[in-house]
């Protein structure tokens, strides 16, 4: 793969965009899932992207500037292991936020919840092993929208399983061509990543 295109791939397709793709899944693709009114929707999609994916990125900028983190692409396992306990923290303050503050429907919550407590085991992992962030995030969300696809419409969701599948294949490349991991390392993020949201998702949050 070229190599500007996996830089791109990498960029745009980050672990940190998973919270707002599966929120607006939830919100547009499948409706009936959750109980959002229409018109809190946008709001509520807007405010996830800020909480989940805008602060956090604010504050690896911050941790870049004070050389808490050599680069973005923290290619050594101790320096992921501040930036992904931060990001975990905003997951989990989002969660209790809509949960506690909001008063926002149980499945949103829920989602948020099992995004958290997948980035913390992957905090604890990664002190003792490198998996990809990046394909646990997207392997997690395609676990979910097929747990999604299972309770309500199957139809409806496969071209978000296609697409996200495909994401899969197209970032798992990437990562390898940059060097950024090594096979078992992706391996090791497609089945954990899957595998944790697919339990949580199906046997606790919709069972």
């Amino acid at each position: 793969m070229n190599r500007r295109l996996a830089e791109v791939l990498s960029v745009v397709l980050q672990p940190l965009t998973v919270p707002t793709f599966i929120t607006a899944i939830l919100f547009y693709i499948t409706p009936e899932a959750t109980s959002v009114p229409m018109s809190a929707k946008w709001s509520l999609l807007l405010m996830i992207m800020l909480t989940t994916f805008l602060v956090p990125v604010i504050s690896m900028v911050g941790m870049k500037m004070t050389s808490s983190i050599s680069s973005f692409k923290m290619q050594d396992k101790k320096e992921r292991i501040m930036p992904f306990s931060i990001i975990s923290s905003f997951y989990l303050m989002t969660a209790l936020f809509f949960h506690h503050k909001l008063n926002v429907d149980y499945l949103l919550v829920g989602t948020m919840a099992i995004i958290a407590l997948c980035v913390i085991v992957l905090t604890i992992i990664t002190v003792f092993w490198k998996i990809s962030a990046h394909i646990t995030g997207l392997a997690g969300m395609l676990a979910m929208i097929v747990v999604l696809a299972i309770k309500y419409d199957f139809n409806i969701l496969i071209y978000p399983m296609i697409v996200t599948i495909m994401a899969c294949g197209a970032v798992a490349t990437a990562r390898l061509s940059l060097g950024a991991h090594k096979p078992s390392e992706i391996y090791g993020g497609f089945i954990y990543g899957f595998s944790f949201c697919f339990i949580a998702y199906y046997y606790v949050l919709l069972i």
